[in-house]
């Protein structure tokens, strides 16, 4: 199970289930775990999500669907461990998120 840390040095993980989860949802994240890991360590920006996660993103200009966001939203649980919940590619972000931290 791969491990990065986020923005706030807290370890987070990427689980067999969510990554099933995401492979089932977006098709188009089959071969992109990599990315999906790289967003959360390194984002252009972090937005507020509307249950307590956190959206992380990193624009890309290669994507299976041309250039787009990968947005990855996770959870910080405590201080020493979080979790990703889902990661998808978008074609911008919200305008209406609380936008947390930007590069």
């Amino acid at each position: 199970m791969p491990v990065v840390y986020s923005r706030n040095h807290i370890p987070i993980r990427l689980t067999t289930e969510r990554w099933q989860h995401i492979l089932t949802y977006h098709p188009e994240m089959n071969g992109q775990e990599e990315l999906v890991l790289e967003a959360v360590t390194q984002p252009d920006v972090i937005q507020k999500g509307d249950y307590g996660e956190l959206l992380a993103a990193r624009f890309y200009q290669s994507t299976p669907l041309g250039n787009k966001y990968l947005v990855v939203a996770y959870r910080e649980v405590d201080m020493t461990n979080g979790f990703i919940l889902t990661a998808y590619y978008s074609r911008r972000l919200s305008t209406q998120r609380e936008i947390l931290w930007k590069r």
